[in-house]
C-alpha cells in the first residue's frame, strides 16, 4: 500500500509539472527547460515571409485590375456612338429614337471592322465559342403580331423568339455591305426586346514587362446589349467585357525577366517550406496536448470520483495553433497557385487573392496571442471572449427587427427612394444609418409623388433611427463595457478558479523550474521580470 501510494504520488506530481509546463508561455518554457521556442521563432519569421508575399502579389495584381479597367474604359469609347465618359447609373447610355438605334448598332459592327486601323492598343480578333471570327449579332424579340393604331390596341404573342447572324471580317469587308439591307436589320420596336452584339477579341498586358515579369495575355469577351425591355421609349445599352487570362503562345521576352521570375518562384518555394513547419510543429503540439487532457481527465476521475468540467477540457484545445494551421494551410495553397499564376499555367487570380489575403489576416491576427500574456495587454481578448455569447444573442434578437425594418423599406419606399430599390441596397442604407451616415442625404432625396408615402418614410426613418442608435446600439455598447468591468475586476481580486487550477494551485515548488537565462536571450523579453505591476496571465 506504501509502495501504490508513493508511486500515485510521484505520478500526480509528474502530470502537475507536465500541466504547469504546457500553461506556460514561450519565454517561462525557456526559463524553466531551457527549451527554445521553435514555434515563436518560425511564426515571427513566416510573418515577414508572408507579408512580403502579399505586397508583392498585391501590386502585380493592381496591374492586372487596371488592365482590365482601362481596356473596358477604351472598348466604350471605341464601340458605344456617343459615349460621354460617364455610366448612367448601371448602363453606359440611352438611346430615344429608332435612327439613333440604328446608327448606334451599324456603329459598333462598323467599329469592330475597322478595329485594327482605330485602336491604340495592341489587339486581335479572338475567336467565339463556335470557333468563328466575328461578330455575333442576335435578337430577342417577341412573336409577330399586330399593331393596330386606328382603336389603339396591341396584339402581341408573348412567347419570345432568338434570331442572330454572324458577320465576319469578309462579310464586313464588301464594299456594297450588303448585310445592312438584309431583313434581320429591319426591326420592329413594338415587339424587340433585346439586341446583342458579341465578340471576342485578344490583347496583351505589356506593362508588366517594367515590372520584370512575364506578360499576361488576355481574351475579352465582350457585348453589348440595346435593352428595350420596359418598351419606355428609352433604350438602355450596356457594355459588358469579360476579361480572361490566356497562355501566351511563341512568346520571346528576352532580358532579365525570366531571371526574376526564377527569383520570385523560388521566394514562394521557402514561404511554403516555412508553413509546412509550422503546420507540423502546431499539429505536434495540439496532439501532444490532447494526450495530456486524457491524462488529466482519467486521474481526475480515478482521485476525485467525478468529470472535469467543459471549460477545463477545452483548455487543453489552444484555438491559436487552429487558426495558426488554417492560416498555413490556406497559404500552401495559395502560394501554389501564386508559383502557376507567375508560371502563367493558371490564370485564377480571384482565388489565390482570396486564399493569400486570408492567410495573412489570420497571422497577423495571431500575433495577439504572444501579447496577451500580459495583463496589460490581453485585455481586448478577455473581454471579446466574456463579450461574444452574449453579444450574439442580442444580435440574433435585434436582427429580427432589422429585417422586419428591411423588408418594410424595400416594399414601401422602393418606387420612391433609389436607396430603397432592392433588398441588399436597403440593408446597406439602413447599416449606415446605424453608424450615422448620409442620414440628411437619405431623409431629403424621397420623391414627393405621394404625401401618404412621404408621410410614412418619415415615420419609418425616424423610428428606425431612433430605435436603433438610441436603444439598441446603446444597449450593444453595454454588453460589451460589462464585460469589460467585470474581467477588469477580474484582473483585480482574482479569476474564479476551476478544477484545473486549483490541481494547478498544489504544487510543492513553483521555483522548481527557475533557471538562469543564458545570455542569448539576456536582451529579450524572456528575462524574468521583477517588480512590475505587468504580471502575468495565463490563458490559451
Amino acid at each position: 500500500n506504501t509502495m501504490a501510494q508513493l508511486d500515485s504520488e510521484v505520478k500526480e506530481e509528474c502530470l502537475r509539472e507536465d500541466l504547469k509546463f504546457y500553461f506556460m508561455n514561450p519565454c517561462e518554457k525557456y526559463r524553466a527547460r531551457h527549451q527554445i521556442p521553435w514555434k515563436l521563432g518560425l511564426q515571427i519569421l513566416k510573418i515577414l515571409m508572408v507579408t512580403t508575399q502579399l505586397v508583392r502579389f498585391g501590386l502585380g495584381n493592381q496591374l492586372v485590375v487596371a488592365f482590365k479597367e482601362d481596356n473596358t474604359v477604351a472598348f466604350k469609347h471605341l464601340f458605344l456612338k456617343n459615349y460621354s465618359g460617364t455610366d448612367e447609373d448601371d448602363y453606359s447610355c440611352s438611346i430615344y429614337t429608332q435612327g439613333d438605334a440604328y446608327e448606334s448598332i451599324f456603329f459598333a459592327i462598323n467599329q469592330y471592322h475597322l478595329l485594327k486601323n482605330i485602336s491604340l492598343a495592341t489587339l486581335d480578333y479572338g475567336e467565339n465559342e463556335d470557333n468563328r471570327i466575328g461578330l455575333k449579332v442576335c435578337k430577342q424579340q417577341y412573336k409577330r403580331g399586330n399593331m393596330l393604331s386606328a382603336n389603339e390596341t396591341l396584339n402581341i404573342d408573348s412567347d419570345i423568339e432568338i434570331e442572330c447572324v454572324h458577320l465576319d471580317l469578309r462579310t464586313l469587308s464588301e464594299s456594297s455591305q450588303a448585310w445592312k439591307l438584309s431583313a434581320f436589320f429591319r426591326m420592329e420596336f413594338y415587339r424587340l426586346l433585346k439586341v446583342e452584339i458579341s465578340f471576342h477579341l485578344k490583347g496583351i498586358d505589356l506593362q508588366t514587362i517594367h515590372s520584370r515579369e512575364l506578360p499576361d495575355c488576355y481574351v475579352f469577351q465582350n457585348t453589348i446589349t440595346f435593352d428595350n425591355t420596359a418598351h419606355s421609349g428609352k433604350i438602355k445599352v450596356y457594355f459588358d467585357s469579360e476579361a480572361n487570362i490566356e497562355e501566351c503562345k511563341a512568346l520571346n521576352i528576352s532580358g532579365s525577366t525570366q531571371k526574376n521570375t526564377q527569383y520570385v518562384l523560388v521566394f514562394d518555394a521557402f514561404v511554403i517550406v516555412i508553413c509546412l513547419a509550422s503546420l507540423v510543429l502546431c499539429t505536434r503540439s495540439i496532439v501532444l496536448a490532447l494526450r495530456l487532457r486524457k491524462r488529466f481527465l482519467d486521474f481526475f476521475l480515478e482521485k476525485y470520483r467525478r468529470h472535469v468540467c467543459d471549460a477545463d477540457r477545452w483548455e487543453f484545445v489552444n484555438g491559436w495553433y487552429v487558426l495558426v494551421i488554417i492560416s498555413d494551410l490556406m497559404t500552401i495553397v495559395g502560394s501554389i497557385l501564386k508559383m502557376e499564376i507567375k508560371a502563367k499555367n493558371l490564370t485564377n487570380y480571384d482565388l489565390c487573392s482570396i486564399l493569400l489575403g486570408t492567410s495573412t489576416l489570420f497571422v497577423w491576427v495571431g500575433v495577439i496571442r504572444y501579447l496577451g500574456y500580459f495583463q496589460a495587454y490581453n485585455m481586448l481578448i478577455l473581454t471579446m471572449q466574456a463579450s461574444l455569447p452574449k453579444v450574439l444573442r442580442f444580435c440574433a434578437c435585434a436582427g429580427m427587427i432589422y429585417l422586419g425594418y428591411t423588408f418594410c423599406g424595400w416594399i414601401v419606399l422602393g418606387p420612391y427612394h433609389e436607396k430603397f430599390e432592392n433588398l441588399n441596397i436597403v440593408a446597406e442604407c439602413l447599416f449606415s444609418l446605424v453608424n450615422g451616415d448620409d442620414m440628411f442625404a437619405t431623409f431629403a432625396q424621397i420623391q414627393q409623388k405621394s404625401i401618404l408615402v412621404w408621410l410614412f418614410s418619415r415615420l419609418y426613418l425616424y423610428s428606425f433611427i431612433s430605435l436603433f442608435i438610441y436603444m439598441i446600439l446603446s444597449l450593444f455598447i453595454a454588453l460589451i463595457t460589462d464585460s469589460y468591468d467585470t474581467i477588469k475586476k477580474y484582473q483585480q481580486n482574482g479569476f474564479p478558479e476551476t478544477d484545473l487550477q486549483e490541481f494547478l494551485k498544489e504544487c510543492s515548488s513553483k521555483e522548481e523550474y527557475q533557471k538562469e537565462p543564458s545570455a542569448f536571450l539576456s536582451c529579450t523579453c524572456c528575462l524574468r521580470r521583477r517588480g512590475s505591476d505587468d504580471q502575468l496571465i495565463l490563458i490559451n
